[in-house]
């Protein structure tokens, strides 16, 4: 089954909470660039304002993202967000290095959380990513996340 036959069958729910990942494209670190870091975490409270949804929980590592997102109950479209956040963001980032192609791969990987799942430890599992990955030794020495949680 091909990538696009699986995003046929992908279903926004209202108030419907979800765990994104997307990756850049042949996973270069461009967010180890303080700067573009910076543009592409701006772009995420534009894209909670311009959809009306929540990224409650999300880090941006040099080569991937997590978030943990809530749709709004007036019909967001998860595909929706996700492209216009990687979109503005690559656009952004592009113009700011000076440079053209993509930054993101095109699919992103998106699991349902269901009401007995623990959003507090989704959470930790998306800040402790920089730490895991031995970037920094407490996640509160790095500098691109955020979380309503904690």
């Amino acid at each position: 089954m091909s990538w696009n036959d699986l995003r046929k069958h992908r279903y926004s729910q209202p108030n419907g909470e979800y765990f994104v990942t997307f990756n850049t494209v042949d996973k270069r670190d461009f967010f180890s660039d303080f700067s573009l870091a910076c543009v592409f975490c701006r772009q995420i409270q534009i894209n909670e304002q311009m959809h009306g949804c929540e990224w409650s929980t999300w880090v941006l590592m040099p080569d991937h993202f997590h978030g943990l997102l809530r749709l709004s109950s007036s019909g967001s479209d998860l595909s929706k967000i996700v492209q216009s956040l990687k979109g503005s963001s690559a656009f952004l980032v592009n113009k700011q290095s000076n440079r053209a192609g993509r930054l993101w791969q095109p699919a992103f990987y998106e699991r349902a959380l269901r009401s007995e799942d623990d959003r507090k430890a989704i959470a930790r599992y998306i800040l402790n990513n920089p730490k895991r990955r031995g970037l920094v030794g407490s996640v509160r020495d790095y500098p691109y996340w955020d979380s309503v949680f904690l």
